[in-house]
């Protein structure tokens, strides 16, 4: 029904005015009877002047001279007659127009009914227009008229055919008698209006003609006040048209618009097909089933097309719809196995990829009916007898079924209704071939992040770690979350976290360079601070190597953990700041510099390195931002809820990490999430020694004599030999070039570590010494001797390490 806010009373009663249209009613004789508003404002005449005329006195026309019975000759009653002429305005104006003359029946009498649409200025597409265009057309219209009880007195021969009530039991009776209840009650509160004011309206209503009642057919009347020489209402004129047609197409418009946008709302397969059951069902079946390849549900595009003897796919029901909850029951659930027999309907559908119209279902027999017991028993118990069967296709690929029944709608399918079906499946595919493109990227990008990062992490002597990873929702796709520990030099170990901006696979890419670069500079032994610095440089640089791609930036942490000295030094470009949980519970979020991020601090801004001397056991907690942000809480809360899950004092980390991850708000997270947790260890201060040597020649022979002592306290003779050579030469080099006195220490972990420490900031190179130098050969010999060798800065100077294997019990120790 339309609706309109003219008036109170129609917004409740879905009608509303409509334009202008000048109407007269006649008698044989051509003498006017009953004459309506509208005409007086198209002619100039009001009733009083007309009725008890003859229409010749405006239609100067020599058929109506001899009356209105003259013009109608020769036209059927059922059809109307439509003559144009010339009619004067009151003003002695003239101008020319088209009659319609339509003839009414009464009980024992005939009147006719004269209509004219439009003024002398309508406009192409106004609706005084339009409303000529109804009145003149070729369409077949109803007309009947009322006396001020509401009671029907006139009534043409198309108003029978409109609703197969014929004349007799409508003259005399009101709309209640014939329409149904609601309907009548609407139609008539429609006509008082018209009587009360003299308004014209128009109403759209349904009725189902009693030829065939499973019809639903629509129709609009317009309403207006015939009016006597009094002026006084003498009774209201419908004219009524079938829109049927047009209904149905507004309808079937509707729906595909709502299918836009209620079908596909997420990228998940499943979703998808319940989203296209529920759409379907009451708007188009009384029942609904979305039977989707396992493949497809799991992901996975099908096979391609089947072969006449294939054996048809599994399918999983995927969406279930009905207006009868019994149907919901078994055997019809969602997520069930159905593997439809080779000779059924549905097995035929997959394998052609053609639509099929049952309009009248035969359950009784049929190949499919015998081999599927369950369900035939299952349809003939909710009474359905028409059904549709619609392959949901996407490039040449059958990806499920679509079935739709009827059983409370007596009306059976028909072509249009699956021409519906089929639109609304389509645009289904459509949502699930994204989804499977979807799934494909995000596959490919999750396994390219999973390999990416570290699959099995050793904190060595220095912690103890554990980790958890998980990639963000299907509507947001994999991020560039990573995490990584690497073992240093001096038994020290090193704790990065970071998170690339963006989701898929160039964002697990970039992550994967962003790691290798980590590990690269991780190995030059520089600290937080520098190695950020060195980072930034790098993703600046690949951003400005590739001018096309998008500007990426990335947040990182990096803390270096020495066990021997149970100082952690961190440093962070943009990133959350880390959780400390101390051995008793109590958990701290360090107020570390924020630093801009990787690639968009244009280094403008130096990154800092802070400090933390941790007690042994300390919780040290390093995490993305989809840890503690959410689009529903702060980022505070956040950080609470963390704090609350870490501060478990005595739990396990792997504990720990399932803790945190189920007090997540939601399972399906905008953003991925990472976790890395370490416990630190303190290196037992018997298995570190360390000397301090003067800046003098005799400190190579002393310190060679302070190490032979230590390691044959610690059993390691075989180490002796090889060792004060590695010594000897270290020390040496850092009194040749040092200022001021040296170190020498040794560190017993999972290899043996010699150390010797200088003022002296320049590092050590190997380089080829020539035939005569006499210098330039200790550091190739150092190497030769050790495992490996390598230099770092410190605070004062540099530290210069050369390592040695230990033999498995030693290093177990």
């Amino acid at each position: 029904m339309t609706t309109t806010a003219e008036t109170p009373i129609a917004r409740h009663t879905g009608w509303r005015e409509t334009p202008d249209a000048a109407m007269a009613m006649l008698d044989a004789q051509g003498t006017v009877l009953g004459w309506t508003e509208a005409a007086q404002q198209f002619l100039g005449y009001s009733a009083a002047e007309m009725v008890g005329r003859s229409l010749a006195h405006v239609i100067p026309s020599p058929e109506l001279t001899l009356g209105v019975s003259a013009l109608a000759e020769g036209c059927r009653p059922e059809v109307d007659r439509s003559a144009a002429v010339t009619v004067r305005h009151r003003d002695g104006s003239t101008s020319d127009m088209n009659l319609r003359i339509s003839t009414l029946r009464g009980l024992n009498a005939t009147r006719w009914l004269v209509s004219a649409a439009g003024t002398r200025t309508v406009s192409p597409g106004s609706s005084s227009e339009r409303v000529h265009q109804l009145l003149h057309g070729d369409a077949p219209i109803g007309i009947a008229v009322h006396d001020p009880q509401l009671r029907c007195t006139w009534v043409n021969e198309a108003m029978e055919r409109h609703d197969g009530i014929p004349r007799e039991r409508r003259i005399g009776h009101r709309l209640k008698d014939s329409l149904p209840a609601f309907e009548a009650e609407a139609l008539e509160v429609v006509m008082r209006q018209v009587l009360e004011n003299g308004t014209s309206m128009v109403h759209e209503y349904r009725a189902w003609p009693t030829t065939d009642r499973r019809r639903e057919r629509a129709f609009s009347s317009s309403f207006f006040c015939l009016q006597d020489a009094d002026g006084t209402a003498l009774g209201v004129c419908s004219i009524t048209v079938d829109v049927t047609g047009n209904r149905r197409v507004r309808e079937r418009l509707d729906i595909i618009s709502e299918a836009s946008t209620r079908i596909g709302s997420t990228l998940d397969v499943m979703q998808t097909g319940q989203e296209l059951a529920e759409l379907a069902v009451p708007l188009l079946a009384d029942h609904a089933f979305v039977d989707l390849v396992e493949s497809v549900s799991l992901g996975v595009e099908p096979s391609p097309k089947l072969s006449a003897t294939s054996r048809p796919p599994l399918l999983r029901r995927a969406g279930l719809a009905s207006i009868d909850r019994g149907v919901l029951e078994l055997p019809w659930v969602r997520a069930e196995a159905i593997r439809p027999f080779p000779t059924s309907l549905f097995a035929t559908a997959l394998r052609t990829g053609r639509s099929y119209l049952e309009s009248v279902l035969d359950t009784g027999s049929g190949p499919w009916v015998d081999h599927d017991p369950a369900r035939t028993r299952k349809m003939l118990e909710t009474g359905v007898h028409s059904l549709m069967v619609v392959p949901i296709r996407a490039r040449q690929n059958v990806l499920g079924l679509a079935l739709f029944g009827r059983s409370e709608e007596q009306r059976p399918f028909r072509e249009d209704d699956l021409l519906l079906a089929e639109e609304l499946v389509n645009r289904a595919a459509l949502s699930l071939e994204n989804a499977l493109h979807y799934a494909r990227e995000r596959a490919a990008a999750l396994t390219l992040q999973r390999d990416l990062l570290p699959h099995h992490v050793q904190g060595g002597v220095a912690v103890e770690v554990a980790s958890r990873y998980v990639p963000a929702d299907l509507d947001h796709g994999v991020g560039g979350d990573w995490f990584d520990v690497i073992p240093l030099p001096g038994a020290r170990v090193a704790l990065v976290v970071g998170d690339v901006v963006g989701h898929g696979i160039n964002a697990a890419a970039t992550m994967g360079r962003l790691r290798t670069a980590v590990r690269t500079l991780a190995d030059l032994d520089l600290p937080p601070d520098e190695l950020l610095a060195h980072l930034d440089d790098t993703v600046r640089r690949q951003t400005e190597e590739d001018v096309d791609a998008p500007v990426v930036g990335a947040t990182c942490l990096y803390a270096v953990y020495d066990p021997v000295t149970r100082r952690c030094t961190m440093s962070r470009a943009g990133h959350p700041p880390p959780a400390i949980v101390d051995p008793l519970g109590k958990v701290s979020f360090p107020d570390l510099p924020t630093g801009a991020p990787l690639g968009l601090g244009l280094g403008l801004v130096p990154f800092e390195s802070v400090e933390l001397e941790l007690p042994e056991g300390s919780l040290l907690a390093l995490y993305t931002d989809g840890l503690i942000e959410s689009r529903d809480q702060d980022i505070d809360v956040g950080l609470c809820r963390l704090g609350t899950a870490l501060a478990q004092p005595g739990a396990s980390l792997e504990d720990l990490c399932s803790l945190v991850m189920d007090t997540l708000p939601s399972k399906d997270a905008a953003d991925d999430v990472t976790l890395l947790l370490a416990r630190t260890h303190a290196l037992e201060q018997a298995r570190v020694a360390s000397w301090e040597l003067p800046n003098e020649p005799t400190a190579a022979r002393t310190a060679r004599q302070a190490a032979a002592r230590q390691l044959s306290e610690w059993g390691l003779d075989h180490l002796v030999a090889t060792m004060e050579v590695i010594v000897s030469e270290l020390v040496t080099n850092a009194i040749r070039y040092g200022e001021g006195p040296s170190r020498l220490r040794l560190i017993q972990h999972r290899v043996l570590t010699c150390e010797v420490s200088d003022t002296n900031a320049c590092r050590p190179s190997i380089r080829r010494p020539g035939a005569e130098d006499e210098r330039g050969r200790g550091l190739p010999l150092v190497a030769q001797l050790s495992r490996r060798w390598g230099s770092r800065a410190s605070a004062d100077g540099k530290v210069v390490w050369a390592e040695q294997d230990l033999p498995s019990s030693a290093a177990a120790a």
